[in-house]
């Protein structure tokens, strides 16, 4: 029996690698002579520089930059140097485990520390780079980055304008005059967990801005302020990026990412699939296992179990998923090629204590799906 194994982290709880070894302990106890090949995943969020240097084995760099509210904060990004890539994660310096829930300000927050992880990959000569998107505490559009790399945004007396999306919707003008000249000379891949667009009921403000502490007010005008931005861009720049898939992802600077930076997008489980070549090791497996902290409709725009399920799919193998909760809707993943989902706990639990004892409930729950496996097997039922 030859069994992938694909998790993405379990937010607060199991990194990639962690959660992994939880599933091929489980599975091991009831089928101990299995093949296991373990590819910890993500798809762009926190944990994907970890998942990329597990294959890759990069040099880690480290800057202290500016955090989402202004704060030093201390950011790693992965450099390889044979190939002059530079690989950003964007929740290091802009995520939102970085602020107490009490301190997330969706309108005020911003991407400067990003950017200026960005100019660090330049200093060191990178010819490409890979930004991954995914778990940010912002919803700027990706303005402050911009300005952390040169980029002077004003309002209608020529005054520089504040930090966050808010500030936005007093946007009269954008000057590039001194927006860094190396970026005309560098790729970038834009790695992302989710395609939703920049502005709209299922853009960058609306879906994620609630999770960031916006109210329903505050929701409205952000959405309204980054489509000012995203007017003001088309108007410089003669393209308008705002409905494209990824534009808002972690609160639109997917959008200014591919404005200003021409940045190519792609589901960020795909890259890190590919570097895992996990089509490759599907082929003549029997089951896939994957996983994640919150299973449910969201998981439908690039979350890790999606892109894990058409890969395995288009090999014809079935796929397990184990995940901390079932949310809404997460049976409409079933019509992607999961075969079967199901959640961490067997009754009520805090979080507190799902996430201390995360591994091992993960190892249990995979005891009990290979022992209905083996069942299945010996009755004739499975493969």
């Amino acid at each position: 029996m030859k069994v992938i194994i694909a998790p993405d982290s379990f937010k607060d709880s199991l990194t990639a690698s962690d959660a992994a070894q939880a599933m091929a302990s489980g599975w091991q106890r009831v089928f101990p002579d299995a093949e296991l090949i373990l590819c910890p995943m993500a798809d762009g969020g926190e944990g994907t520089l970890a998942a990329i240097n597990a294959v890759c084995a990069g040099e880690w760099q480290q800057h202290l930059v500016q955090g989402p509210m202004g704060d030093a904060t201390p950011a790693r990004w992965l450099w390889l140097p044979h190939g002059h890539v530079a690989i950003i994660e964007m929740s290091q310096a802009s995520g939102l485990q970085l602020l107490a829930p009490q301190r997330r300000n969706a309108g005020a927050s911003s991407t400067y520390g990003t950017g200026e992880l960005i100019r660090a990959a330049l200093d060191m000569g990178a010819e490409e780079i890979i930004l991954t998107i995914g778990g940010s505490a912002t919803n700027d559009a990706g303005a402050g980055m911009l300005t952390a790399l040169g980029a002077r945004l004003l309002d209608r007396e020529g005054r520089v304008l504040p930090s966050g999306g808010l500030a936005l919707r007093d946007l009269a003008t954008i000057d590039l005059d001194a927006l860094d000249g190396r970026l005309r000379h560098t790729r970038f891949l834009l790695a992302a967990d989710v395609d939703n667009p920049l502005c709209g009921p299922d853009g960058a403000s609306h879906t994620f801005g609630p999770q960031k502490s916006a109210s329903a007010a505050q929701v409205q005008a952000l959405d309204a302020a980054l489509a000012h931005f995203a007017d003001l861009s088309a108007a410089l720049l003669g393209t308008d990026h705002r409905h494209e898939a990824g534009s808002g992802a972690a609160g639109g600077l997917g959008f200014a990412a591919k404005a200003y930076l021409h940045a190519r997008f792609q589901a960020g489980v795909e890259v890190v699939a590919a570097l895992h070549q996990l089509a490759d090791k599907m082929k003549h497996a029997d089951w896939v296992i994957t996983g994640e902290g919150q299973f449910d409709r969201q998981t439908l725009h690039g979350k890790t179990p999606l892109g894990v399920a058409k890969i395995a799919q288009a090999a014809n193998v079935p796929v397990i998923v184990v995940a901390g909760t079932l949310g809404e809707h997460y049976q409409d993943l079933y019509a992607h090629g999961i075969s079967a989902a199901f959640s961490l706990t067997d009754g009520p639990i805090s979080l507190e204590d799902a996430c201390g004892h995360a591994a091992m409930l993960l190892e249990a729950r995979v005891v009990d799906i290979a022992r209905l496996i083996k069942s299945s097997m010996r009755t004739g039922l499975g493969t």
